[in-house]
C-alpha cells in the first residue's frame, strides 16, 4: 500500500502530476445527473472538484496526500469544497452521505473483508450512484510486455507523465466491485470503451472500464 509520504513526495517532485482536466467517464456518465453531494475519492490536483463545483455539485474531495490536496484547493479556489486528508483503509467516510462516490483511476487496494471497499459503497445514499473508472487491463498487459513495468494507474485524475509502478493484482478491479453488489444496488453500466481524450503521452490506455451503479435502497 502506498503511504502518504509516498504520494506527498511523488506530487512534490513536480509542478504538475496531471493534466488538470476532468476525466472524460466523469464527464460522461455524471452530466445527466441531478447535482448533489459528491465524494471525489483520492481527488489528486482537483481536476475532477472543478468540474463538479462548475455543474452545482457540492464536493467532499478526500486524498492520503496534504500536498495534492493543498494544490487542489489552490487551483479550484472553492470555499464550499471539504478537502480531508484521509486513509480510507483506516478511515471509511460517512454512511449514507453521498450522491455520488465518484473513483476515478483510484487504485483502491483490496483488504481482508473488503472493509475500505464496503466502506465507501456504504456511503452513496439510497438513490446515489456509484461510478468507477479503470484502465482496461489490456492495454496495461501490452505496456507491461513492453515496458517491463506497470502503467497507468493514477489516484484521482489521468495522469499527464509518467506513473507510479504498482502491484496491480491487489487491486479492485471494477468486475471485482460489481460483484460485491447486493440487492440494494442496480447496475446502469459495466462495460468497455474507448477513452474520450488521447492517451497520455508514453502510455498505451485507449479504453476505459466504466462501472456505474445506482443505490436503490
Amino acid at each position: 500500500m502506498k503511504d502518504q509520504r509516498f504520494w506527498d513526495d511523488l506530487y512534490g517532485s513536480r509542478e504538475q502530476l496531471f493534466s488538470g482536466n476532468p476525466n472524460g467517464v466523469l464527464v460522461t456518465e455524471v452530466s445527466s445527473l441531478p447535482a448533489g453531494h459528491a465524494l471525489d475519492v483520492g481527488c489528486g490536483e482537483g481536476g475532477d472538484v472543478r468540474w463538479l463545483v462548475e455543474h452545482g455539485w457540492r464536493v467532499t474531495a478526500v486524498d492520503i496526500s496534504q500536498v495534492a490536496l493543498d494544490r487542489a484547493a489552490e487551483a479550484v479556489g472553492d470555499d464550499d469544497v471539504r478537502w480531508i486528508r484521509v486513509d480510507l483503509g483506516t478511515a471509511p467516510p460517512a454512511a449514507g452521505a453521498y450522491d455520488l462516490v465518484s473513483l476515478q483511476y483510484f487504485p483502491l487496494v483490496r483488504d481482508d473483508g473488503h472493509r475500505a471497499l464496503r466502506g465507501l459503497l456504504a456511503s452513496v445514499a439510497p438513490g446515489g450512484t456509484l461510478l468507477v473508472g479503470a484502465h482496461d487491463m489490456a492495454d496495461l498487459a501490452a505496456h507491461h510486455e513492453g515496458a517491463g513495468h506497470g502503467e497507468g494507474v493514477g489516484h484521482g485524475e489521468e495522469p499527464a507523465r509518467e506513473k507510479p509502478d504498482f502491484d496491480l493484482d491487489s487491486i479492485y478491479q471494477p468486475h471485482e466491485i460489481a460483484a460485491l453488489l447486493d440487492d440494494d444496488w442496480e447496475i446502469v453500466v459495466h462495460e468497455t470503451r474507448a477513452r474520450t481524450a488521447p492517451a497520455p503521452e508514453g502510455t498505451q490506455h485507449v479504453r476505459d472500464i466504466v462501472l456505474r451503479a445506482r443505490r436503490l435502497r
